[in-house]
This record gives C-alpha cells, sequence and structure tokens, in this order.
C-alpha cells in the first residue's frame, strides 16, 4: 500500500542544511511519508517562476499535500507580514506555504480553493519560531500533520478562501501585428519562456514551420516555429512550446538569453514575415 505523500518545492537550494532539515521535521512528525522534491532550484525569492512550476509539474505527481515554500516575506510584521497557510482545494488536495501568491497557479488547475487556515500559530508549530526559517518551524510540520491524517481544521484558524493572495500573470497582447511578450523565466538551459497564450498564437499569424521575426532591445533576429530542437541547426534559433505547453524561444545547442541578451522580464516582439 503506497503511504502518505508531501511533495517539496523552494528556493533553499542544496549548499546548506534547510532542505535536509526539512526533510527531518516531516519524518520526526510522519516517518511513513514519502516526500517528492519537485526542485529546490527556484531562483531566490522569484515567487512567480515557483508559481509556474508547482502548477506546470501538478498533473505528474501523485496526489497529497503539497508544501511550497518561496518566501521573501518571512520574519515580515505589520504591513510587510503575509499568512501562513494550509488549503484544501476543489480536487481534495491540500497545499501548505506562504500566502504570497505562490500556490495560487496550483490553485486555478486544482480548482480553486474550498478551505484554508492560517496555521501562524498552528498547535503542530515548532517552538520557538524562527524570524527566518519558517519552512522549518510551521510548513513542514503542518504539511507533515496533513500527510498523517490530521483535520485540516484543526491546524490553525478558518481563513476566507476570498483573502488568499493571487498571483495575476504579466498578459501578452497583439498591437500593430506583433505579438508582444514577456520573458516569464528563464530556465537551466537558457530557453526563454514566454507568456503567449495558445489563443493569442493563432490570431498573431504565426506558423509552425514558418520563420518568424524576433524584436528585442531594437535588434532584430531570426527564428523557426518548430517543434523540436532538432528542426533546426545548431546554433539557430528556434520557436516552440516547451514540455508544459508554455511558448518560448531557445538556440539548438546554445542559450537564448546569452544570444538574445535577455532575462526574465524583458520584453519582446514575435512577428510573421
Amino acid at each position: 500500500m503506497v503511504g502518505p505523500v508531501i511533495n517539496f518545492l523552494s528556493d533553499y537550494g542544496h549548499q546548506d542544511e534547510f532542505v535536509g532539515v526539512c526533510h527531518g521535521v516531516i519524518a520526526r512528525r510522519c516517518p511513513q511519508a514519502r516526500v517528492i522534491d519537485i526542485t529546490h532550484g527556484i531562483p531566490r525569492h522569484d515567487i512567480l517562476v515557483g508559481a509556474l512550476t508547482l502548477a506546470g509539474a501538478l498533473r505528474y505527481l501523485p496526489h497529497g499535500v503539497h508544501l511550497a515554500v518561496v518566501d521573501p516575506e518571512v520574519g515580515g510584521v505589520g504591513e510587510h507580514a503575509r499568512r501562513a497557510v494550509a488549503i484544501r482545494s476543489e480536487q481534495e488536495q491540500l497545499l501548505v506555504g506562504p500566502d504570497n501568491g505562490l500556490l495560487a497557479l496550483a490553485l486555478e488547475r486544482l480548482g480553486g480553493a474550498v478551505e484554508a487556515v492560517d496555521i501562524w500559530r498552528s498547535p503542530e508549530r515548532l517552538e520557538p519560531v524562527s524570524a527566518t526559517f519558517h519552512g522549518r518551524d510551521i510548513f513542514a510540520p503542518v504539511a507533515a500533520a496533513l500527510a498523517d491524517g490530521a483535520a485540516l481544521g484543526d491546524l490553525g484558524e478558518p481563513l476566507a478562501v476570498e483573502e488568499l493572495r493571487d498571483l495575476k500573470l504579466p498578459r501578452a497582447r497583439l498591437e500593430d501585428g506583433a505579438l508582444q511578450v514577456r520573458v516569464l523565466h528563464v530556465d537551466h538551459f537558457g530557453n526563454l519562456i514566454l507568456n503567449a497564450t495558445h489563443e493569442q498564437l493563432e490570431q498573431s499569424g504565426l506558423r509552425l514551420g514558418r520563420e518568424l521575426s524576433v524584436e528585442i532591445s531594437g535588434a532584430t533576429h531570426v527564428a523557426r516555429y518548430v517543434s523540436a530542437f532538432t528542426d533546426v541547426a545548431a546554433g539557430e534559433l528556434l520557436f516552440y512550446q516547451d514540455a508544459q505547453r508554455m511558448a518560448a524561444l531557445a538556440i539548438n545547442r546554445g542559450s537564448a538569453a546569452q544570444t538574445l541578451r535577455a532575462r526574465a522580464g524583458s520584453e519582446l516582439q514575435l512577428r510573421a514575415p
């Protein structure tokens, strides 16, 4: 019989003890839980990339507790404070993390939130609570308690789901015959993940198998809209849909980020010939 699962994502990296300590806290509270590390390589403090990564991974993960920690406001008080939350989705999955938008895209894919609690004063939290490591002291023990079968309502104060923080992605737009897009994320290979939707691609005149122009910072580059990297020669620029069906630009066996001098937040124009 498969035991409870906790799917864990963070920006902690692997150079320090943070991930291992969270694993230890989970093992002490729920030793039968299996922890799947989605990634701990989210760029530090990058809530948007964390949200995109968690949402994109969901369909391939077992149902269980999704623990996500990208928390630049950790320890904030007053106007700088953010809530710590545990949430049940419409599809009966559980999410634990900071209420800063990190969980919002995943919740959308899971049908929205139906129940939420503020876990700042959870009876499961470890004392004393560090001002800088809520992953260890609040989020991991609450996730472990949920995996162990604890009722969501027993782990915190009720919170109206309408109060949960949303996350609005920047919108691409069609303007003067060009698709104005923004780089959401630069991945490990230097590929540029863009914010264009499938509907916008269809309306833009960009067509699979054809060339398009890519304008950035006053320079124009030629790319080909293809299905796979091998459809262009090494060193050539390609436009494609990645494994998460996101629009993207890449260099076959190279780095689009370096070639185009682009980074997260960069704006580009895509234009059919």
